[in-house]
């Protein structure tokens, strides 16, 4: 078997996003033994770092050993046990993917459904949940990945507790990117992933409970189903410093990775993270307007970090991703579902959020649609995205 050298490219699609050197120079430091004492004291702090991404005092803040989607279904199982209702937003593929992996658990879903494109309505949410005062987990996306639309998340939260229900909270595009303030919201199961606005390689999801939705393991008349993803094992292993009990073997050199992240991040400071999302957003969304592209989310609910953009009629938006591909070595995203083939998705997260990389997905975007003898491809684009502002 030929040994595999990866293609050099520009990660800007969904994710995965692109990885500095420093974090992979973390990754290639020496494995230690996932029990040795040294790596017990690193795992303290890596949780400590955790807490504050996540703007919580949660003791319960972990990186689970899979992806952010075992995450995902890592909460639904704690929390919910067979014949129990969890209401759940579903106004794209992955609200539609926690409502599946609910019913797969035994329980019964009730849905509140959106237009894709659209953020949750809390009106809607709270009608089901006065309709189903028996509902015992409220589910959503905040930042759902495959339409760029944002959720009201202190809402939404808000009206679980209200209602006598645990939040659970995807977080997967949106920590990092934009404020997820767990406390301040009084959310109760939070996951995310390493692979998007955290500039990781995939394979692990920072995850965070509260002490009501711990209590509530505690508290189950059934074991969790997943022997892996039971809460009360896994807790024996990260929980407790000084007495771990093997659970399984930790990715030592992904962790390396991901608390050097969290390392970067404190550097540059939230805020400022979520100010320079936020700037070359605005810079982005500039130059497709003057390419006469349209945004599929309305302003208000518009995420930073992952742009959805409508595809004209008459262009074949693969062959435009082939070209980008091809010629720049650029990736963005295809639509899922019902947007497939209708819109692109451009993703600006971590390390990907920098000037250089709106100029050269709006230079790339200007050559694909010229090919294509589209109208609106008059070179103007990178100009506009220059003209905005940089704000402190």
């Amino acid at each position: 078997m030929p040994p595999f050298e990866p293609p050099v490219r520009h990660l800007m699609g969904p994710g995965p996003s692109d990885v500095p050197a420093r974090i992979r120079q973390a990754m290639a430091a020496p494995t230690i033994g996932h029990l040795d004492p040294e790596f017990q004291g690193f795992m303290e702090s890596l949780k400590a770092g955790l807490r504050a991404l996540f703007q919580t005092e949660n003791r319960m803040t972990f990186a689970l050993s899979a992806p952010a989607t075992a995450a995902m279904e890592s909460c639904l199982a704690n929390l919910l046990e067979p014949g129990e209702t969890a209401v759940i937003c579903r106004n794209g593929a992955f609200g539609g993917r926690l409502a599946d992996m609910a019913r797969r658990l035994g329980a019964r879903v009730v849905t509140v459904d959106d237009d894709w494109g659209m953020a949750p309505d809390p009106q809607k949410v709270e009608e089901a949940l006065r309709a189903h005062p028996e509902a015992r987990v409220l589910a959503f996306v905040h930042a759902e990945t495959s339409t760029g639309a944002r959720a009201d998340a202190a809402s939404l939260c808000r009206l679980a507790h209200e209602h006598d229900c645990l939040s659970i909270v995807d977080t997967v595009t949106s920590l990092g990117g934009i404020e997820v303030a767990v406390d301040a919201w009084g959310a109760d199961a939070v996951y995310s992933g390493s692979q998007k606005c955290l500039s990781c390689p995939p394979g692990l999801a920072p995850v965070t409970f509260s002490a009501r939705a711990v209590e509530r393991v505690r508290a189950r008349r059934v074991p969790v189903a997943s022997w892996f993803h039971d809460l009360s094992l896994i807790a024996a292993y990260w929980d407790g410093e000084g007495g771990r009990s093997y659970h399984h073997t930790a990715p030592v050199n992904a962790l390396y990775g991901l608390a050097e992240a969290v390392a970067m991040l404190r550097e540059e400071g939230l805020e400022a993270a979520w100010a320079r999302h936020r700037m070359l957003h605005e810079r982005l969304i500039a130059g497709l307007a003057a390419l006469d592209l349209e945004p599929l989310v309305a302003a208000g609910a518009r995420l930073p970090q992952l742009n959805t953009v409508r595809v004209p009629e008459g262009i074949d938006e693969a062959a435009v991703r082939r070209h980008l591909l091809q010629r720049f070595r650029l990736e963005i995203g295809a639509g899922l579902g019902p947007l497939a083939g209708r819109i692109w998705r451009i993703g600006l997260m971590g390390a990907a959020a920098c000037p250089e990389n709106v100029v050269l997905c709006l230079s790339a975007l200007e050559d694909a649609l010229a090919a294509q003898q589209y109208r609106g491809a008059s070179g103007a684009a990178v100009a506009a995205a220059l003209a905005v502002e940089v704000r402190a």
